[in-house]
């Protein structure tokens, strides 16, 4: 999904990650989805700067704290149903970007209860912010 010009602009940066973190929300068009909560899978990656994230001092704020993304996740979910996971990535990739720190962003999600005979179905988005000249 990377293309080799993303590659090359992410060359100088540290990704940040949070894997298969696991949340119960209000998520789907059917009717029956609409009726309570649903597990979905979020995978995110931020690509930050080393410049803007080599610690000196071995602080947390010299760098992107892993809070950020738990938080942007919790903000975004506690606006109310979503109907699709394509709009749950977009908004959160909005989200993530609006950091100053971070470049680009990855982020999945997947419903692994939607049919038995498979892991999960979902979506995926990459965005980068335009470099600066």
């Amino acid at each position: 999904m990377t293309t080799d010009l993303a590659l090359m602009q992410l060359h100088d940066c540290r990704r940040l990650f949070l894997r298969d973190y696991e949340i119960y929300i209000n998520i789907g068009v059917h009717d029956f989805e609409k009726k309570g909560e649903q597990r979905v899978l979020i995978n995110i990656d931020l690509y930050i700067p080393l410049s803007a994230s080599t610690p000196l001092h071995d602080t947390l704020d010299e760098v992107v704290d892993y809070d950020f993304m738990r938080a942007t996740v919790a903000n975004r979910v506690a606006q109310g149903h979503i109907h699709l996971q394509e709009t749950l990535c977009d908004d959160l990739a909005k989200s993530m970007l609006l950091h100053p720190k971070v470049r680009a962003v990855r982020i999945s999600t997947m419903k692994p209860d939607v049919y038995p005979d498979c892991q999960g179905v979902g979506v995926e988005i990459f965005q980068m912010k335009a470099r600066e000249q």
